[in-house]
């Protein structure tokens, strides 16, 4: 794929010229270029309906979304067949595909009234937690609780097949079921003792974090997180996707959160208005996967600025699809849970195991 700006290179990368952002690559795995075109194919079923949900009014959405899955499947082909623009094929390409073809045809974001609706929801139990991981007066059993909440946070993805089926038969599936669901510890990868170590340490100075889906991933996995840090006197950059990708939150979608939120809590509200030890960045690459070779100028600018020393990196797409094995020069912190089944194995654990990978 070619680059879509000409920022400078991320400076917290180790290696620039040989950052690969892809945990897998297609053309040398076939194994995997088979199951993940298989995959695929059958999500765009999925996305096609769930293009033509969200345009109920519009006699023409039912053909586009239908062109739309026809266009992908088209492009699959040809990237299958070797004739991409680039010598390896990530899934992070099959994913800019998807998201591409949506707007292309006309879908802007077909996730949107979900997203809302789950924020909403998920606000109005912001508190409850809150109050949850204040009582607990060890540190080092809140800080489990806290890594423990953005996990289970992660679970909620309208992208992954594992997790839709339970959103589409269960209503009442929220974050304590999510908790209830992911591996229980020693997790697939598992740094978290390093990582509570770590906390008992000087604070950071400044931490990034990329963010992944709406609703309860978000306000009850990120924001306590988030809040979390600020009480270390850490001042957090967070950063959202500027173009919709599946149901993860959007930059104008999370600064809307963030004033709810502060409304919610104190230390939130004071960091964000009053501190501004909390700022809200863009991220503006096409699909839900993160390569560092593509942030805005404007967020590259913002991490030298603020001399980031952590960064936390969160979900499949963007922790374990692509940065899984990157290697950057500050402290790094990659959160997912493997809701595939294929990749789960692959790994060596099953669906639902736990990616905590800390590298100092």
């Amino acid at each position: 794929m070619t680059m879509q700006n000409n920022a400078p290179p991320c400076l917290l990368l180790a290696d620039v010229q040989n950052y690969n952002p892809d945990t897998l690559d297609l053309y040398q795995d076939l194994e995997a270029q088979q199951y993940w075109f298989e995959c695929f194919t059958q999500m765009l079923l999925k996305f096609e309906r769930q293009a033509c949900n969200s345009q109920p009014t519009d006699e023409s959405a039912k053909p586009r979304a239908a062109r739309f899955r026809q266009y992908c499947l088209e492009e699959f082909n040809k990237l299958k067949d070797g004739k991409g623009e680039s010598a390896s094929l990530g899934i992070r390409n099959l994913l800019n595909i998807i998201e591409s073809a949506l707007k292309m045809h006309g879908f802007d974001d077909p996730w949107k009234e979900q997203k809302a609706i789950e924020n909403n929801a998920s606000v109005s139990l912001l508190k409850q937690r809150l109050h949850q991981l204040d009582a607990l007066a060890c540190d080092r059993e809140k800080w489990t609780e806290v890594v423990r909440g953005v996990l289970a946070g992660n679970m909620f993805d309208w992208g992954a097949q594992a997790v839709t089926k339970i959103l589409e038969t269960n209503n009442s599936f929220g974050l304590q079921q999510a908790l209830d669901r992911i591996q229980k510890r020693p997790w697939l990868i598992d740094d978290l003792d390093r990582w509570l170590k770590r906390m008992e340490d000087t604070p950071h100075r400044c931490a990034t974090i990329f963010t992944d889906n709406a609703g309860i991933d978000f306000v009850l996995g990120i924001v306590p997180l988030v809040r979390e840090l600020l009480k270390r006197n850490t001042k957090v950059l967070l950063c959202a996707t500027i173009n919709p990708a599946i149901n993860d939150i959007t930059y104008s979608e999370l600064v809307n959160v963030i004033v709810v939120c502060c409304g919610e809590c104190e230390i939130l509200r004071k960091a964000y208005y009053d501190e501004h030890r909390l700022e809200l960045l863009g991220n503006d690459q096409i699909g839900p996967c993160l390569d560092f070779r593509m942030l805005s100028s404007e967020l590259c600018a913002a991490i030298e600025k603020n001399g980031v020393d952590l960064l936390i990196i969160v979900g499949m797409a963007r922790a374990l699809h692509t940065n899984l094995n990157a290697k950057f020069l500050c402290e790094a912190f990659k959160l997912a849970v493997v809701k595939n089944e294929w990749l789960a194995k692959r790994l060596g654990g099953e669906t639902f195991s736990v990616v905590c990978k800390y590298e100092s």
